[in-house]
């Protein structure tokens, strides 16, 4: 659920697989899934428009083995030793037959690092693009998914395109609501099933972008406070 506050090992539970990597390619009318972090020492330059509805993903590096002791300094591949392509080649190869009007558009689900086993999910992504670019010495894949929303709590195109009007709640400030609530429940003090906030509903004028108007909710305050509302 778009918003909600993970543990790692409750994504791979949802996801029933253990999540080794960042991205994962699944057949639409499946969803693959991406593990993404914008902190300092992320190991890739993923970023977001100013909207957060944009996401830029970068490719992964070849596997580090015993013959590949530095990956950063190798091209990113589209394909293996054995000429199967990488997930940065199904990607990719989507991209190009999705362009085309050849298959359905590939739907991710994003969850993003906040620090160390804690994650938060971002909601359902569409592929749209990409881009093999210079990364410094080196060649990278930069993926273009756009927010879906029939996933996202946006309701209007109008809604998405400023901040000030988005009930898509910004990454600092899931940042500064998770320190200051200290990972818990605000009523009750629960640790677990938790979700993002709207203190005074989006839906009545209540805005995303002041930390005093999120919070941290287990999911029975959740659904008791949507209840309520009239």
């Amino acid at each position: 659920m778009k918003d909600e506050i993970l543990s790692y090992w409750d994504m791979c539970s949802r996801q029933s697989m253990s999540l080794q990597r960042g991205m994962y390619f699944r057949l639409p009318p499946g969803h693959g899934v991406i593990l993404m972090s914008r902190r300092r020492n992320a190991p890739y330059a993923d970023s977001l428009s100013q909207d957060e509805t944009i996401l830029f993903y970068e490719g992964h590096d070849v596997r580090r083995d015993e013959n590949t002791p530095d990956p950063n300094v190798l091209d990113q591949p589209r394909f293996e030793t054995n000429n199967r392509p990488t997930q940065n080649g199904l990607f990719a190869a989507w991209v190009d037959d999705f362009k085309q009007g050849k298959v359905l558009p590939a739907i991710f689900r994003v969850y993003e690092k906040m620090r160390p086993g804690v994650w938060t999910d971002r909601g359902l992504y569409i592929l749209k693009d990409y881009r093999f670019r210079p990364g410094g010495q080196r060649m990278v894949f930069s993926f273009q998914l756009e927010q879906a929303d029939f996933d996202s709590s946006v309701s209007s195109e109008s809604e998405s395109v400023h901040l000030t009007t988005s009930r898509q709640i910004p990454s600092w400030i899931k940042q500064d609501v998770y320190k200051r609530d200290k990972g818990r429940c605000v009523i009750r003090g629960a640790t677990e099933q938790l979700h993002f906030d709207h203190e005074f509903p989006f839906s009545k004028g209540g805005t995303s972008i002041l930390v005093e108007n999120v919070r941290i909710l287990c999911a029975r305050h959740n659904l008791a406070k949507s209840a309520n509302i009239e």
